[in-house]
């Protein structure tokens, strides 16, 4: 099926980004996958895009995946008066935030603490096919990302063959929390901000920045903004410790993947100074 999409949308830009950790590109085609459903684009001409799905998958999982009902555009060309973020968001320009499944959101990020994106990757791909569900597509045999009562029945010593190390108690404690109440995630997206992120903070291992990652990843709160070592940096460095994200309100979680995707792509530093 071929689908149309105007706004910003870059499918490497959004596999680069960071916030999700199995998209794979397979010479120019990206697969990308949320619960027991994979969707592979390739990218056409005029912000065509031939994908792997039906009107209906499209419209009901992969149209609230991309968040394309949100005019992206419009959120970068708000940015005024700030040289560094205007860059960042230009830089940007073609990610999204994606609306993922909010058990491997919560997972995923706790496995990612101290890692780097590549290990996680590695970290996440190990485990899924150590115990997720197997997934036949025209182009791979896949798994899907293991249910917590799946990864309830792994025993520690296989989780820390999957490269999760110190992490293993507590997708333990994780896992087993959402088994025993597994209506909780879907519960919690009807919380308040505040709420929601002291609730995801009752997890072993979770703290302010992955609290804020699944709000953002999962349950789409756009003004959650993750602080990582690159974030931090731009906070002390660029804006003598005045955090410019809130500023940006709904938006603020925008931003953050912008000047995130912008520092990963500039790590030895730019020519921009402090502010403008």
């Amino acid at each position: 099926m071929i689908v149309t999409i105007v706004d910003d949308f870059d499918l490497q830009k959004i596999a680069d980004s960071g916030q999700c950790f199995r998209c794979r590109n397979f010479d120019g085609i990206y697969r990308f996958i949320t619960g027991g459903h994979v969707i592979y684009l390739k990218p056409g001409t005029a912000g065509s895009y031939d994908v792997s799905c039906t009107c209906d998958e499209w419209k009901n999982i992969w149209i609230p995946y991309f968040d394309l009902e949100r005019n992206y555009q419009e959120v970068r060309n708000s940015v005024r008066a700030d040289g560094f973020m205007e860059k960042a968001a230009e830089a940007g320009r073609g990610i999204r935030i994606l609306r993922q499944e909010p058990w491997e959101m919560l997972a995923s990020f706790i496995i990612s603490q101290r890692k780097s994106i590549p290990a996680i990757k590695k970290a996440i791909e190990s485990l899924a096919t150590l115990c997720g569900k197997a997934l036949h597509t025209q182009y791979e045999d896949i798994h899907s990302f293991p249910s917590a009562e799946e990864l309830c029945n792994v025993s520690d010593a296989a989780l820390a063959d999957c490269g999760l190390g110190y992490r293993v108690p507590y997708i333990k404690d994780a896992a087993a929390r959402i088994k025993d109440n597994p209506a909780a995630l879907k519960e919690w997206a009807l919380l308040e901000d505040s709420t929601l992120l002291e609730r995801l903070k009752t997890i072993h291992g979770v703290g302010d920045k992955v609290a804020n990652c699944v709000m953002l990843f999962a349950y789409g709160r756009m003004a959650s903004v993750p602080v990582d070592t690159w974030i931090n940096k731009v906070i002390t460095e660029r804006y003598q410790s005045r955090n410019p994200f809130p500023a940006y309100g709904v938006h603020a979680g925008i931003m953050q993947q912008y000047t995130f995707y912008y520092m990963q792509q500039h790590k030895g530093g730019d020519k921009a100074g402090k502010l403008r």
